[in-house]
């Protein structure tokens, strides 16, 4: 069984300079792929993904005939440039660092001097803003309640019915 990587969250600063200091746990994680290099990439919810390389590969190198595609779909094209274009890569410094690129930090709110979170995804980090990340819970909190009142409901019209639930 591989090593479970990626878990946890933890509060840091961006500093002055537009950089964020990996928690030494998550530092780890990536120093365990042997590899300096290392994917930024710009989520539509406004966060910072951070991915090792070699996962990054395996996320964009599962689309088949991406240039066929492209030319059929403007769906399609979109997603290209939402990848191409919000994508960076970068190394993690020796004093495990990561300089989140200029044009990344006005619309993820990941400012000089801001308050972040890093969190493990199990396939890498994301970077939040402090208070995009309490929102972001919010809403997994919101989501996971609707999700089991669903589950109740529909337990309680099947027993209503007779039939068994599972």
């Amino acid at each position: 069984m591989t090593k479970p990587r990626f878990f946890g969250q933890e509060h840091c600063l961006i500093d002055q300079n537009g950089r964020v200091k990996l928690p030494t746990r998550l530092l780890r994680d990536f120093q365990d792929f042997d590899q300096p290099e290392i994917m930024l990439h710009c989520l539509p919810e406004n966060a910072l993904a951070v991915y090792p390389l070699s996962i990054w590969k395996q996320m964009r190198e599962n689309q088949p005939r991406p240039a066929a595609k492209a030319g059929d779909s403007l769906y399609y094209r979109r997603q290209l440039r939402r990848f191409g274009g919000f994508t960076l890569a970068e190394t993690i410094s020796k004093q495990g660092r990561i300089t989140i690129p200029p044009l990344f930090r006005e619309p993820l709110s990941l400012t000089p001097g801001s308050s972040a979170v890093a969190v493990g995804c199990e396939i890498g980090v994301e970077i939040w803003n402090s208070e995009l990340w309490r929102q972001e819970q919010e809403m997994i909190r919101e989501y996971e309640q609707r999700l089991a009142q669903a589950e109740i409901e529909k337990q309680t019209g099947e027993i209503q019915h007779g039939r068994k639930t599972q």
